[in-house]
C-alpha cells in the first residue's frame, strides 16, 4: 500500500468516526439498504419510495478538514458538497463546523437498467443484476464530466469492454492542448500511479469515451475531463467488478429531478451546465413545473408553489419536499362506468 493510500485510509477512518446522526432519521422511510452491500451501499427501492434513495446526514469538522477531504470520505462530489454547504469555506471550514452530507437522491428519469449518468448533477446510478434487478437495486457514485469545450456526450450506449491497468493514448487534440500550455505529453502513458485513467476503465460504445479512475481524485465532482466519465479510485474498482460487458449506459442531462416517496413530492435542482445557463435562465421555473406535473400525473397532488420557486431559484442539489400526493379516488360513477365497459366486452 503506498503512502498516499495510507494517508487517505487514516483520514477516512478519522472523519467517519465523527459522523453525526442523519438529519432525516437512519434512512429515508420506505427505502432499504442491502445488508450485503460490500464496499458501496446498495439501495433497494420500495413501493413507498419508488424514486428517492438515501439520507441527509451531517458531520462536524476538525481544523485540518477541507470540503475536498470530506467529499471523498463520504463518496460525494466536490460541487455537491459546495451546493449543500454554501456558507462553509471550502479550504478552511474551521474547527467544529457542521457540514451537511447530501447523500439523498432522486433517481433520474431514464430506463432503470444498467448505468444512468446525469451530467447535470455529476452523478452515476447503477442498477444491479439482470435487467437492472427489475429496477429495484442500485448503487450511486459521484463523477467528473467534460469541460465546456469537451462536453460529455448524451444518449444511449453500452459497455463494450473492460480494461485493468489501462495505458492512455492521448489523441492529437489533447496533446496539442497540453503542448500549448508547455506540457509535452507522450504518445502513450503506461499504467502506473501517474496515469490519468487510473487503475481500471470501462470502454463505451461512444468512440473514444470511457468510464475510468483517476490519479487526481480531488477533481471528482468537477468539469475537468475531456469528455470521459471520471470516478474515485475506489469507486471505479467497484464498478469494474460489478459491471458486465454489454451493460446499457444512459447519459442524460437533467438539472430538475422529481420523485415520490412516502406521499411526498421531492424536487431536486442542480445548476444548468455553464453553456446552457443563459438560455435556460428565463424558463427555469416552467421547466421544473413541467417535470413535476409529468411525475404526478395519475395522482391527486397538492403543490406548494412557493417551495418550488425557492428550490429553483436557489439550487442546492438536495431533494426538497414541494408537495404531497395520494392515489386518485375513483368516484362511484367512474367505477360503474368501468364495470359496464367490462360487461360489454
Amino acid at each position: 500500500m503506498d503512502s498516499y493510500q495510507e494517508s487517505f485510509d487514516t483520514m477516512h477512518a478519522s472523519i467517519r468516526k465523527r459522523l453525526a446522526a442523519p438529519l432525516l432519521g437512519l434512512l429515508l422511510a420506505g427505502t432499504a439498504l442491502d445488508a450485503a452491500a460490500g464496499p458501496a451501499p446498495v439501495y433497494v427501492l420500495t413501493p413507498e419510495s419508488p424514486d428517492v434513495i438515501g439520507e441527509l446526514s451531517r458531520t462536524t469538522t476538525v481544523y485540518e478538514d477541507t470540503i475536498s477531504d470530506l467529499s471523498r470520505v463520504f463518496d460525494q462530489g466536490y460541487r455537491e458538497m459546495r451546493l449543500a454547504n454554501p456558507k462553509v469555506d471550502s479550504w478552511l471550514p474551521g474547527d467544529g463546523t457542521e457540514v451537511v452530507v447530501p447523500s439523498m437522491y432522486v433517481i433520474p428519469k431514464a430506463a432503470r437498467d444498467g448505468i444512468i449518468i446525469n451530467i447535470a448533477e455529476m452523478r452515476m446510478y447503477y442498477f444491479l443484476g439482470k435487467n437492472g434487478g427489475n429496477g429495484k437495486r442500485l448503487m450511486t457514485f459521484p463523477i467528473s464530466i467534460g469541460r465546456e469545450k469537451w462536453v460529455t456526450p448524451k444518449g444511449k450506449t453500452t459497455v463494450v469492454s473492460k480494461v485493468k491497468d489501462p495505458a492512455w493514448h492521448p489523441p492529437k487534440s489533447i496533446r496539442k492542448e497540453h503542448a500549448e500550455e508547455g506540457d509535452i505529453l507522450p504518445t502513450v502513458v503506461p499504467p502506473g500511479p501517474n496515469n490519468p485513467l487510473g487503475t481500471h476503465a470501462l470502454m463505451l460504445g461512444f468512440n473514444g469515451y470511457l468510464i475510468h479512475g483517476t490519479d487526481k481524485p480531488y477533481g471528482i465532482g468537477m468539469r475537468v475531463t475531456h469528455g470521459c466519465i471520471r470516478m474515485y479510485p475506489e469507486d471505479i474498482v467497484t464498478m469494474y467488478n460489478q459491471t458486465p460487458v454489454g451493460t446499457p449506459v444512459h447519459i442524460v442531462n437533467q438539472p430538475y429531478k422529481v420523485g415520490i416517496a412516502n406521499g411526498n413530492i421531492y424536487l431536486e435542482v442542480h445548476p444548468h451546465l455553464e453553456e446552457e445557463q443563459a438560455k435556460a435562465s428565463a424558463q427555469q421555473y416552467s421547466l421544473a413545473v413541467k417535470e413535476i406535473l409529468a411525475r404526478v400525473k395519475g395522482y391527486d397532488a397538492a403543490l406548494v408553489w412557493a417551495d418550488i420557486k425557492r428550490a429553483v431559484e436557489s439550487p442546492t442539489g438536495v431533494p426538497t419536499v414541494v408537495g404531497t400526493v395520494q392515489p386518485k379516488v375513483r368516484t362511484e360513477a367512474a367505477v360503474t362506468g368501468a364495470s359496464r365497459s367490462i360487461a360489454r366486452n
